[in-house]
């Protein structure tokens, strides 16, 4: 068994440093195609990157999109970004990732749908010299670039922060997004790792899809219906704070992301907590890819390790975190250095090159 090789390097999430890990394999790694790896010395500058989402309507994840366009731009390498953007599983998304090989991309930015369904399309970009870089969560193929929020992490340090702050025991309404989405199972582990440990915390677990509408829709019909004394969310929190204010119940502790509506909620007194989840994660992955297009050695596992801020012991980040210029699900996660290098401004344009 080879041993892992990790590095520490700095990440900026807006005025806040946190911590990222980047791992790799041994120096022959890049043969067997599972750790640090180099990919074809490209001299051009006239880069096609493709990105490929299946959760369109998603703030967080138009976000990601942003970030992969300004990254582009900001980069001076990359002539045209060619985004797909639709709900859908891992059958529509295998179909959205051969356009964008026949389409021509130099290197493809993947949300994925799934963990392992991907891999044969995944193998056929690879083929061609296409750089895949699953962002966000996870992918198995070896020869994918994967640069992710540690979403194990994420699952643990929330239901941690809730257990301690219910003394280990209640009821919790356990709010999740996808079903089989790795992101989603992923923080599950997390989560039940803490909840284990917790056998007096009673759970009720709904999917939420993500959606902030149907979260806080959901949360209103569980309100109604029953009493919880905290609520763990997989980010669709700001919606489910309101729902107490909808069905006339005092607010309980709510676990949710960097959303900036929920920032401020917290920082206006609502009880609750956020774990950082940066959605410019997508501007990491372009990063990746345009060094591995121009031969330079980059790991092949990046994770960003994420941060949990509530009031009474985060305030000063908060405050610095919040945008209130902003959409309310704007993620406030601005900038990961060393990675991204654009501007706040090309960041909120949303525009790649030539656009």
């Amino acid at each position: 068994m080879r041993r892992s090789r990790w590095t520490r390097i700095g990440i900026l999430v807006a005025a806040l440093s946190i911590a990222v890990t980047a791992c790799g394999g041994g120096d022959d790694d890049a043969a067997s195609g599972s750790g640090t790896g180099g990919g074809p010395a490209n001299k051009t500058d006239d880069f096609v990157i493709g990105v490929s989402n299946t959760l369109a309507g998603n703030g967080w994840r138009e976000q990601m999109i942003c970030s992969v366009k300004a990254q582009a731009l900001a980069s001076g390498k990359v002539s045209k970004v060619i985004a797909i953007s639709k709900n859908g599983g891992p059958t529509e998304q295998i179909q959205d990732l051969q356009n964008l090989i026949s389409q021509g991309a130099n290197a493809i930015i993947v949300n994925p749908s799934d963990r392992e369904k991907l891999n044969p399309v995944i193998e056929q970009a690879t083929k061609k010299n296409i750089v895949v870089v699953a962002v966000d969560q996870a992918v198995s193929a070896p020869t994918a670039y994967v640069a992710t929020n540690d979403q194990v992490a994420y699952g643990r340090l929330g239901a941690q922060w809730l257990a301690d702050k219910l003394g280990g025991k209640g009821n919790v309404l356990y709010m999740r997004g996808i079903d089989g989405v790795p992101a989603d199972s992923d923080r599950d582990k997390g989560f039940q790792e803490v909840m284990s440990k917790n056998p007096d915390i009673k759970l009720k677990e709904v999917f939420t899809g993500w959606d902030f509408t149907k979260g806080g829709d959901i949360a209103v019909q569980e309100l109604t219906s029953g009493n919880y004394d905290g609520v763990w969310t997989s980010g669709i929190d700001y919606t489910v704070v309101n729902a107490f204010k909808t069905v006339g119940k005092d607010p309980v502790p709510v676990v949710g992301a960097d959303n900036n509506q929920f920032i401020q909620q917290l920082l206006d007194g609502s009880p609750g907590a956020a774990v950082t989840n940066p959605a410019v994660i997508g501007g990491v992955g372009t990063a990746i890819a345009l060094d591995v297009l121009q031969g330079k050695k980059v790991e092949r596992e990046t994770l960003l390790t994420p941060e949990v801020w509530d009031l009474a012991k985060s305030k000063s980040t908060l405050e610095a975190n919040s945008f209130p210029d902003r959409d309310a699900s704007f993620s406030a996660a601005v900038s990961v250095k060393p990675y991204t290098t654009y501007t706040n401004d090309q960041l909120f344009a949303c525009k790649g090159p030539g656009e």
